[in-house]
């Protein structure tokens, strides 16, 4: 875990509200994914300033106990042109704690990360936390996949 500072970006993706409670987003973040990889949103999204694929958390009721937005997508130079059925987001940045979740990513390494950072005491603020899938996730059998959790 290193503390890091992230700078404000913009993004364009595909949203769905959820919830950690009965196992709701185990369902709801797959069909999310499911959903930007069969329909294409990433060849969809203009000015796209690299080819990472974003998961963030946001718009927390209260914590990850309660609903909050999942948005997958990617970061964009603008939000001056959104297609149709896509949406746009800015987020402030700001101070981060990040962790790296490594390992199968087919078979949980990534929600076993978050079972363990849920499990530690950190002076979260739920404004936006997020992974990042790049490179190192092509390797869905041993990949890495950095996250970063407000501070």
């Amino acid at each position: 875990m290193e503390k890091v500072r992230i700078a404000p970006f913009k993004i364009i993706g595909i949203r769905v509200r959820t919830t950690n409670e009965n196992g709701q987003a185990a369902q709801d973040i797959p069909q999310l994914w499911n959903q930007f990889m069969t329909t294409d949103v990433m060849n969809r999204i203009p000015n796209k300033t690299d080819s990472e694929v974003l998961s963030i958390y946001t718009n927390y009721e209260t914590d990850h106990t309660k609903p909050y937005d999942t948005i997958l997508g990617c970061r964009v130079s603008t939000l001056e042109e959104i297609p149709e059925g896509l949406e746009g987001h800015t987020f402030e940045g700001g101070h981060y704690l990040e962790f790296a979740a490594t390992g199968n990513l087919e078979e949980g390494a990534v929600y076993q990360a978050w079972v363990d950072i849920w499990g530690k005491e950190l002076n979260r603020v739920y404004t936006a936390d997020f992974e990042v899938y790049g490179e190192k996730a092509l390797d869905r059998s041993n990949g890495e996949v950095p996250i970063y959790v407000a501070i």
